[in-house]
């Protein structure tokens, strides 16, 4: 996996380097796919309600990852610097590098909660709501904006204790989050146990819910006095220009990869929602075992991610090029049981949903498509969080610029209307999309420029 001029000391044997990167990668994996596994169990609660529930849900997805957006990019600049910083012995930097984006994000995160919510209708009626989803999606929006500020915080803490490769505080706040959330959908949709019947109102609550049981869970993790990431009062809060920076470098690349993935993104749904309330519905549910897919890849590549940085850290880049290739190796396998399992279970999946028979029909056909996509989504991940974990981030946006935001709406538009291809044309799409990003990356990673990249 590694050639002999790239050699810098001794390699691990094959054993115990796939248990290096799997001791990290399962917890994320697990918390990733429960988050995902929990997210389809709210989509076939709200789904008892109609299609148009399922599709009003889904018409918030893309605006509320839009706002954010920045949050995201901040995060991967976070785990960027702290697993470097790991890396080096440098635990006090790390400490003030966390606590600094702790004052960046609770000031961005004021200002989109206020846009959010000023922007409600405006927002959605531009995601594609139509008059028999609007009122639906304006309520589920607006709801879930309101604890924007504790999503935002419970994602950066989480971001950087995957930095330090501690996957199982991540895991937790996963899985604590959701269960709460599941547990009051549960109650709150339909009305059960003496709580009120709020149908797509209490779905929101129940997320708002989840995030508040998130927060404090990753909030208690570096309260802890023997935490690696350990924060308190009594530490100087004072805004520190030089981490501040430094954290604003790393994390521009990411700013302007999800700037432009989630205008694509963006795009691309409004592109589908078009075709009608039905076909984005069928779409929804397809993107959900997509959703399912991406987790187990993204679980994977916060291992990648986390041991590139560390070992760039040490300087040891011979050791972050052979975790890179054991995580394509281990993503592979696990998308071809996912390939399997989405033909086998076409059919059936969509039952879980709705009940509407031309519903399910699309959406059957949709999952055979998803099928081919696994592989190469699941090597782009990996490949796009390797380079991210090396600070190499500029390049990962103009990637995803010409591949998400660009092709993708483009090529989706021109496959269905052009060719009249309808919704399996958008999904063709993402084939195509994703084929030439995984090129471009693993050109990037095999040229090595990324391991010269300051953090």
């Amino acid at each position: 996996m590694v050639k002999p001029d790239m050699l810098r000391g001794e390699i691990p044997g094959s054993r115990e380097a796939y248990s290096n990167l799997t001791r990290i990668a399962l917890p994320a994996v697990a918390e990733m796919v429960f988050a995902a596994l929990i997210g389809m169990a709210d989509t076939i609660m709200v789904g008892q309600l109609g299609p148009q529930a399922v599709a009003a849900v889904g018409l918030t997805n893309q605006p509320r990852f839009l706002f954010l957006c920045l949050f995201f990019a901040f995060n991967t600049g976070v785990t960027a610097i702290i697993s470097r910083r790991k890396g080096e012995g440098e635990r006090g930097e790390a400490r003030q590098c966390l606590r600094m984006a702790i004052l960046l994000a609770l000031a961005l995160s004021a200002v989109m909660t206020a846009l959010a919510l000023a922007f409600n209708e405006p927002v959605m009626l531009l995601a594609g709501a139509k008059a028999d989803t609007i009122d639906m999606s304006k309520d589920y929006f607006f709801i879930l904006c309101t604890g924007l500020v504790l999503s935002t915080m419970s994602m950066l803490i989480c971001a950087a204790q995957r930095g330090i490769g501690n996957t199982r505080v991540t895991m937790a706040v996963g899985i604590t989050a959701n269960v709460f959330n599941v547990l009051f959908n549960f109650l709150l949709i339909e009305g059960r146990f003496g709580f009120p019947r709020l149908e797509v109102r209490g779905a929101a609550i129940a997320g708002l819910i989840g995030f508040f049981a998130g927060f404090m869970f990753a909030l208690f993790s570096v309260l802890k006095k023997d935490a690696y990431l350990r924060i308190s009062l009594s530490d100087s809060w004072r805004p520190h220009i030089a981490t501040l920076k430094n954290i604003l470098r790393v994390s521009w690349g990411a700013v302007v990869e999800q700037a432009v993935l989630r205008v694509g993104f963006f795009s691309f749904a409004r592109v589908v929602a078009d075709l009608g309330t039905l076909a984005f519905a069928a779409h929804q549910i397809a993107m959900q075992l997509m959703n399912l897919s991406f987790t187990f890849a993204e679980g994977i590549a916060a291992a990648t991610t986390s041991l590139v940085g560390q070992n760039l850290g040490k300087k040891r880049p011979d050791l972050s090029i052979m975790y890179v290739h054991i995580g394509q190796r281990i993503a592979l396998m696990v998308s071809a049981v996912l390939m399997i399992l989405s033909f086998a279970g076409r059919n059936f999946f969509p039952t879980l949903f709705v009940d509407d028979a031309a519903t399910i029909h699309m959406a059957a056909g949709v999952i055979v498509i998803l099928g081919f996509i696994q592989p190469v989504q699941t090597s782009s991940v990996i490949m796009s969080g390797s380079l991210r974990g090396a600070g190499d981030t500029r390049f990962v946006a103009f990637t995803m610029l010409l591949t998400v935001a660009i092709m993708r709406p483009c090529i989706s538009l021109f496959f269905v209307y052009g060719l009249g291809l309808g919704l399996p044309g958008a999904w063709y799409a993402i084939i195509i999309d994703m084929s030439v990003r995984l090129v471009i990356l693993i050109a990037r990673f095999l040229r090595g420029k990324w391991i010269g990249i300051r953090v």
